[in-house]
């Protein structure tokens, strides 16, 4: 794992990159975190999409001063759709396009808070998007118009998603969007996610999956490799 400067259109912001072995170039994948930020779970996923054949980069969305800083900023960009923490994302998918290790195919996947920024993101310039549980405090179908190929996965105990996949499945089948959705009985938010307090979170809707985890990664590194080959 090595740590990068990203240069973005308000000043540089940190990322961790993971390279897969072997010789490139590879496409591309944005991984974006949850609201607890670029922790230890996240860099283990942006090592996991390395060690499927994509190179990886999870940029720090609260690189300007730490997760309490930047809290307000990144909730308000999710609210609207735009701003810095939009413009950081795209600035780190071009970072990686300009690798001389990338062909150019960049994907997104986030988690969350970063599952609802990937879901923005999808109609700026990604070959595919991988929205885990997205957190959009607004209707999915008002950030989905020109989106590109979504591959996206729900817990049925997600007490943030609830229908979920119906809610996003109608407005992509409304646009023709190529998509695919899956919702995980008995998992709950942040079921992909390994963090802290996992018994607590699972009595209130959240906590790991390790089935749900593998399914849902073989359906999107299935789905990556189709359009991002």
């Amino acid at each position: 794992m090595a740590d990068a400067q990203v240069q973005t259109p308000q000043g540089d912001i940190r990322a961790a990159i993971e390279v897969p072995d072997g010789t490139g170039p590879w496409p591309g994948v944005v991984v974006l975190h949850d609201a607890l930020g670029l922790g230890e779970d996240i860099r283990g996923i942006a090592r996991r999409v390395a060690d499927a054949g994509y190179l990886a980069i999870a940029p720090d969305l609260y690189s300007r001063g730490g997760a309490l800083r930047c809290t307000r900023t990144v909730f308000r960009d999710l609210i609207r759709h735009e701003g810095r923490t939009v413009d950081d994302i795209l600035a780190a998918r071009d970072h990686l396009a300009a690798r001389e290790d990338c062909t150019g195919k960049i994907a997104v996947a986030g988690f969350c808070l970063g599952g609802g920024f990937a879901l923005i993101a999808s109609p700026k310039g990604f070959e595919a998007a991988a929205p885990f549980y997205p957190s959009l405090p607004s209707s999915f179908e008002k950030v989905i118009d020109g989106a590109c190929p979504i591959v996206a996965s729900f817990g049925s105990r997600d007490p943030i998603n609830i229908n979920g996949e119906q809610k996003l499945r109608k407005g992509l089948d409304a646009r023709g969007i190529e998509h695919d959705l899956k919702t995980y009985g008995g998992a709950g938010h942040g079921f992909a996610n390994k963090l802290a307090g996992q018994p607590f979170a699972r009595v209130v809707g959240f906590g790991y999956n390790e089935q749900a985890t593998e399914d849902a990664w073989s359906r999107v590194f299935a789905f990556f490799g189709t359009h991002l080959s």
